[in-house]
């Protein structure tokens, strides 16, 4: 049996550590194959073919962990792991250690020791050295632009365009520094001009005019393509490096300013929730049920335009409380149309969420159509089979739920500390986040594949839909079709005006078994009202009431069996407030007890103060009503929380009590 060494791959073998000054590395040797022989080599004894004069074994060092200055020191180095895959890294995954002004600096300090020969290095490798920082430099203006656009005098670009003024002029790196800034002032100029003309009389016309579709007869395919060209211009634009966990899960005021990008996905995901809310409760001029049926076709069509995104709004608006237990019209829909339902909404089912979305996305990215459906999913079969017999003319792109990789980086941000114990950089944690922002970037590179006309009658019916908020959304609900006589339904509006109203930075309610993870966490319709002592209640497949604290539903996934990731939310009675409620994911370590507990959700959360002033309880729906385990100061929290509800808990002072909703109980052990 010959073997076929051209196919052979790399073979890395862990050595171990090395540590220097300011960094820890760690040591593989890896086989490579240095030369192609000039003529097969024979074994004697059975005539295969030999290879082992082909490979030989050198050392990689991959930079584990080190301070600033080292880890930009390895930006301008070609030791170790190849200089591009270091470069992308670290220029995807900075921003959560370090602001943009402290790199460059750094970095142009480092040209001045090499230039200056500073360092006591040979003359051939200073000047290597110098190639590959102006490399890293030229890669960081060309695939991370947002960094020099600090309008209006783009201070970071003044500044490395003296530096290439007084090291490099007319270089290719010089030239390209101006042409950006040239680009930005007039770019600036523009934008001020047109501000002048912001079209008051323009945006009105907009308004008055009529839209020309009525829901639910608008072509189901054409409704589907328009929202997948709504999406995919917005996904296209998302900065990745928004999405880590260090920079989405910021309060509210940095995350608009650091994450504008992702939220403007989560602005859509929830303005397109929204109108099935409100269409299926508003609707007059149609039975409910064919509203419903509508947007389960629209769904269908999503699916085979592989647009994950607006397919999961969809069924988070048709999982929502007060659509999902409208059982009497849910009743009417044919068999079918319920079966086909239920396997669009099996794609985000909590407990398929690890494997099924991650598979579809796998198979599906970078692929020209749909192509994956479950065993047990007979309608989608059929839809995905029509679509092979015209595969000829498809070419689709993928918009991902965007959430699932915010989930992912989320729970990457809590599991992982930043430091290590010495204060050194954890960039081991920031390989592992680029290894989910390289798949947001594949697909977004694969959403060029689509070609959608855009139908601006469509966002003007879009954008003339009224929508309500999950409060007004139940209320309606409960009048269409009554709860039983033993259920309250007497939910407080607090600061809120009643009616039908835009709001497209409302989430909608959490499903009853696939929540939705967009939600905009600081607004008042998805926090924990202290005043009013409003729960969300949510009613489950079989019918059945839940009720869960109105929080942003993030899925909690336990991790192995010595640690878990729960959701710490931090209540408060500030007034200035206004009873907004923040929250953070932490990992639970199994040797932790309470008072550590509560200072690492301090942390995360930016308290500051004693943790003795502070406690902690698990959340427990208890038939209808909200129970607090409130945990005693000794506990061993990972032996204490029960683990048949979500990991869900209430971090507040001591001096402010429960919501008078709230049953406090003794923990399930200590």
């Amino acid at each position: 049996m010959n073997l076929d060494v051209d196919n052979l791959q790399p073979i890395w073998k862990l050595w171990g550590e090395e540590r220097i000054d300011g960094a820890i590395y760690t040591v593989y040797l890896k086989k490579v194959r240095y030369h192609r022989p000039t003529q097969s080599v024979q074994s004697e004894d059975n005539g295969e073919r030999i290879s082992h004069l082909e490979w030989e074994t050198v050392r990689v060092r991959l930079l584990k962990a080190g301070t600033l200055e080292r880890l930009v020191e390895a930006l301008a180095t070609d030791e170790g792991e190849l200089e591009s895959t270091y470069v992308n890294i670290f220029l995807a995954t900075y921003r959560t250690f370090a602001s943009p002004h402290e790199v460059l600096t750094l970095l142009l300090d480092r040209y001045d020791q090499l230039a200056n020969n500073e360092l006591d290095l040979p003359p051939q490798v200073a000047e290597q050295h110098r190639k590959t920082l102006c490399g890293a430099l030229h890669v960081w203006l060309e695939s991370y632009p947002e960094d020099w656009s600090q309008p209006p005098l783009h201070p970071m670009l003044r500044q490395l365009l003296l530096f290439t003024q007084q090291h490099l002029p007319n270089s290719e790196l010089h030239i390209k520094v101006q042409h950006r800034l040239q680009s930005l002032q007039s770019h600036s100029k523009s934008c001020d001009v047109y501000s002048l003309y912001n079209g008051s009389s323009l945006c009105l016309h907009t308004t008055s005019t009529q839209p020309p579709y009525m829901f639910p007869d608008i072509p189901h395919l054409h409704f589907a393509e328009q929202l997948t060209k709504i999406d995919m211009e917005l996904f296209k634009k998302v900065v990745v490096h928004q999405c880590l966990g260090g920079v989405w899960s910021r309060r509210e005021k940095k995350r608009a300013e650091e994450a504008a990008t992702v939220l403007a996905t989560v602005t859509q995901f929830n303005a397109v929730s929204l109108r099935v809310i409100s269409t299926v409760l508003l609707h007059t001029s149609s039975p409910r049920s064919a509203i419903i049926a509508a947007w389960i076709d629209i769904a269908q069509e999503l699916r085979v335009l592989k647009n994950f995104s607006s397919l999961k709004a969809i069924i988070s608006g048709l999982q929502s409380n007060p659509v999902y237990r409208l059982h009497k019209t849910w009743s009417l829909l044919p068999k079918d149309k319920v079966e086909l339902f239920e396997e669009l909404a099996r794609i985000f089912s909590e407990e398929n969420n690890q494997w099924a979305q991650r598979e579809l996305l796998m198979r599906e990215g970078t692929a020209r159509f749909a192509v994956t459906v479950g065993q047990n999913d007979k309608h989608l079969q059929k839809i995905i089979q029509r679509q092979l017999n015209n595969s000829g003319t498809i070419s689709y792109g993928t918009i991902p739920y965007l959430g699932t990789f915010l989930t992912d980086l989320t729970m990457i941000d809590a599991a992982i500390p930043d430091n290590l114990p010495n204060g050194y950089i954890n960039f081991d944690k920031r390989r592992k986040e680029f290894e989910v922002l390289a798949q947001i970037k594949l697909l977004q590179g694969a959403a060029n594949a689509y070609t959608i006309i855009e139908d601006p009658s469509f966002e003007r019916w879009f954008d003339s839909v009224l929508t309500l908020d999950d409060k007004e959304a139940y209320q309606l609900s409960c009048q269409i079709e009554p709860p039983p006589a033993n259920t309250p339904v007497n939910l407080k509006i607090r600061n809120h005006h009643y009616g039908h109203r835009k709001n497209d930075s409302v989430a909608s309610t959490s499903s009853s078994s696939s929540s939705q993870f967009y939600c905009d966490i600081d607004h008042a319709s998805t926090s924990i009202d202290t005043k009013d002592s409003v729960s969300q209640t949510s009613s489950s497949s079989n019918g059945s009431i839940d009720t869960t604290p109105m929080s942003p539903s993030l899925n909690v996934s336990q991790g192995p069996t010595d640690f878990y990731i729960i959701k710490v939310t931090y209540q408060t009675d500030n007034v200035e407030t206004d009873g907004i409620v923040l929250y953070k994911s932490i990992m639970l370590s199994n040797n932790e007890r309470t008072p550590q507990v509560i200072r690492n959700a301090m942390m995360k959360l930016g308290l500051e103060g004693n943790p003795e002033a502070y406690t902690i309880a698990q959340i427990l729906p208890n038939k209808g009503k909200v129970t607090e385990m409130v945990l005693p100061p000794t506990a061993n929290v990972y032996y204490a929380v029960n683990t048949d509800f979500n990991l869900n808990f209430i971090l507040r002072p001591k001096d402010q009590p429960s919501p008078s909703g709230h049953k406090k109980s003794k923990p399930l052990c200590t």
